[in-house]
This record gives structure tokens, sequence and C-alpha cells, in this order.
């Protein structure tokens, strides 16, 4: 465990199309012709491995939604990723797996097979996935109820770990008289449970760090007990400090009761970066201004499950159910809850302040400004790191990188170069051998 003197902050690049402003694909100056140009997620992986991130993140999602918004689901992230893993040497790469639509041996597959082109690189994030229209594209009529999910996703990264210890580490002999794997050293897994029967063993090789790291992003209790079982690695949602405290607490006191090592936590951060204040500021509200109001009310609607198009824009927010009444994915929602507590917003106010990152902390403001922030965050169990959300493509990733990241580099916050070569390496975790 890093003592406080040599911890240091792990920071990913969440991709996220022409960036994560709702309104950014709308800019004269967006990249949205070159969704489905590899090239563009290529410069995107090579500029955060510039800066020496951590990794580079792919969320997924499995319906089209509105198709006159940037709807971002253009290019499969695990075939994305395979591109950039050749056009990039030492940053990981992480891709999202949802254990409702995938299989385990399906996905156990995939993710070995990407960790052995990128030479140990991978990590995977376990969602449970959360929208009915997703659900109707896998043979659901609608998603299955909240609690199944969850032991539905234990039982998958249950299965996921079994199949990549199917093959021990020194399986393959390559004996050309005629042994190329020591059969004593590949075994079936023979899994059966009660959502997933597999015989195993998986037919791709151990890879080169074992297992790929696991992610997991849950604001639920039942969210939270998963990643204090299995996670490696945690994201996620925090509007503020205090949030982040309870959520930073609240997680590790788990993982403690499991007797497992804290994993890094590492909440989303929107920045917007300029040499000034105001023109910090000027970049936001040139993003603000171009968000067409229709379909936020659209998104907000989908965040709190209610009909919300027919809200007076300039008054407050009406009163919403308490977190406990809700029955929709409880993370964004709590955020909008405390958005709504802190602020006192207009209902035109809170779409703004979801319009990028959905309620992630958002901070504005100069290169030295954003590190004091993130710094106090770190030093103060906010967090141990962040997951990157520029506004825009690739501009937002390009101002952190060449005016962020040397600042923490100054102060000993951060990595000046990668210390070894796997995705393990960089977030200090160790490989489990097997």
């Amino acid at each position: 465990m890093a003592t406080q003197a040599s911890r240091m902050m792990h920071l990913n690049l969440f991709l996220f199309g022409c960036g994560h402003h709702r309104a950014a694909w709308r800019h004269p100056n967006s990249s949205i012709e070159r969704m489905g140009d590899i090239g563009y997620y290529e410069k995107l992986a090579q500029t955060a491995e510039r800066g020496k991130l951590d990794a580079v993140f792919f969320a997924d999602g499995h319906s089209v939604g509105d198709i006159n918004e940037n709807s971002l689901w253009y290019l499969e992230p695990i075939t994305t990723l395979s591109a950039m893993s050749r056009a990039t040497e030492k940053i990981g790469l992480i891709t999202t797996i949802s254990s409702t639509f995938y299989t385990p041996f399906h996905a156990a597959r995939l993710l070995a097979s990407l960790d052995h082109i990128s030479k140990g690189r991978v990590g995977w994030n376990l969602v449970t996935s959360m929208f009915d229209a997703e659900a109707r594209n896998h043979g659901y009529e609608s998603m299955p109820a909240h609690a199944d999910r969850y032991r539905r996703a234990e039982e998958f990264a249950d299965v996921m770990i079994k199949l990549w210890d199917s093959w021990r580490d020194d399986a393959i002999k390559c004996d050309r008289q005629g042994q190329y794997a020591d059969p004593g050293k590949v075994s079936p897994i023979d899994h059966n449970g009660e959502f997933f029967l597999v015989d195993g063993p998986l037919n791709v090789p151990r890879s080169t760090q074992g297992n790929p790291v696991l992610f997991q992003a849950g604001a639920s209790d039942q969210g939270i007990a998963l990643a204090a079982k299995c996670a490696e690695a945690i994201y996620a949602v925090a509007y503020d400090l205090p949030a982040a405290q309870d959520y930073y607490r609240k997680v590790n006191a788990a993982v403690k009761v499991a007797g497992r090592r804290p994993a890094p936590i590492m909440p989303g951060l929107v920045t917007y970066v300029a040499a000034t204040e105001e023109e910090a500021l000027a970049k936001q509200r040139e993003l603000d201004e171009l968000l067409p109001v229709a379909s936020s009310l659209k998104q907000l609607g989908t965040f709190i499950e209610q009909d919300c198009t027919h809200w007076d824009l300039d008054a407050p927010v009406p009163a919403l159910p308490s977190l406990e009444e809700f029955n929709g994915p409880k993370g964004r929602y709590g955020t909008i809850l405390r958005i709504i507590e802190t602020e006192n917003p207009t209902l035109r106010q809170l779409l703004g302040r979801l319009a990028a990152g959905g309620g992630h902390c958002t901070m504005v403001g100069t290169p030295e400004h954003i590190a004091d922030k993130m710094a106090h965050w770190f030093h103060h169990e906010g967090a141990d790191g962040f997951n990157l959300m520029p506004p825009s493509l690739p501009n937002g990733i390009e101002d952190f990188v060449d005016q962020v990241i040397p600042i923490l580099q100054q102060r000993g916050l951060f990595r000046t170069e990668y210390k070894g070569a796997t995705l393990r390496d960089h977030l200090g975790l160790k490989r489990p051998d097997f």
C-alpha cells in the first residue's frame, strides 16, 4: 500500500463521442464527422498516453436513442480498443461489459484476447445496464429487476475469473514432440449456478495480466456490496466533495468488512480549462448555449423516470421522490437530488448543470485552480484519482494534458513516466498468479 507521501493520483480518460457535453457535437469545430474513423480514437489515446494517464475507458450502450442526437454508440468498444492497442504502447484499455447482455464465456474470451493483443493493458467495467430499450434488443420484454441483475452480475464476475483461471500460468509447453499444453494445468470449471451453466475451460490461454482488471461503478447498496466483494478499481459519481467523501468512506468500510485491499476510487470529473477563469467560463457558456432544450428535458426525464416536458423552465424544479422511493438507477438520481438540495436551481439551470457529465463534479477555471481542487479531493478522502470527462473532444483532453498534468507532476501528485507496462502496474495492483 502506498504511503501518503508516495501516493499518486490515478487518471483515466473517459472517451465519449465528441465529448461529454450533450451539445459538443453541435459546435462548428466538433469532430462529429469522424465518429466512425478509428484514427480519431487512436489520436485521443495517444494524447492520453502522452499525458501518462492510466487508461482510456469506453462506456457502451445497446440501443440507439434519439437518432438526431449525438447517440455516441458508433463503434463497438472491444473492436475499437483492439485497433487502439496497436497505436499505443503503455496506456490501459478499459471497456464496459454488461452482465445482463453478455454471457461469461463470450466476454471472458473477448477480454482475454484483447489482453494478449495489448500485452496486458485491459480492464473491464462491470455493469448491469439500465434501460428497457436496451433489454428489448437482447430478448427481454424489459430490464430484469434490480436485485436480480446484481445477483446475476456477482455470478457473472465469479464465472469470468474462474474461466481466466482455468489455464495455469505455466500450462503451455509448446513441446514439438507432442505436448502443446500440460492437460493437468488446463481445467474445466464445471459451473452450474442460478444464471449460468459453464463447463469451461476457456479456449484462450491465460493472458499477460492473469485476469483483466475489474472495475465497478454502483451507488446502490447492491452496487457497493458488489464493489466490496470483487472490484479492483471503482468509478463513482460525485457532485461535490461531501458526496464523494460519503461514498469513499462507505465503499472502503465495505471493502474492509469483506477482508480485501481498498480499491482506487475515481469519481468522474468534467473540466473547462483556460488561462483565466473568464475564458474558462466562456468555454462553458459556448457549449451550454448550443444545448437543445427538448432533448435535455428528455434526458432528465430518463434520469428521473418522469415526463418533465411540460414543466416551467424558469421555475424551481418540482419536488421529486426520495432516493428510497425511486426504483430506477439510483446513482445518477441521487446526484440530481443533491444538486437540487444544494443549489435550488430552476429547471433551466438544472439542465445546464447536467449537460456535461450528467451531474459529475465540474471544475471551471485556470490550470492551477483545477489542480488545487483535484488535490483537495485527493488529500481529503474524496478520490484516489479521477475519470476525466472532457466536455469536448479532442480539445478538452489536449487542454488538460498540456496545462493541468504538468502542474500535478510538479507537485508530485502524478507520474512523469510509466513505471510498468500493464494496467495492473499503472494501478499498483498485484497480478493474480495461478
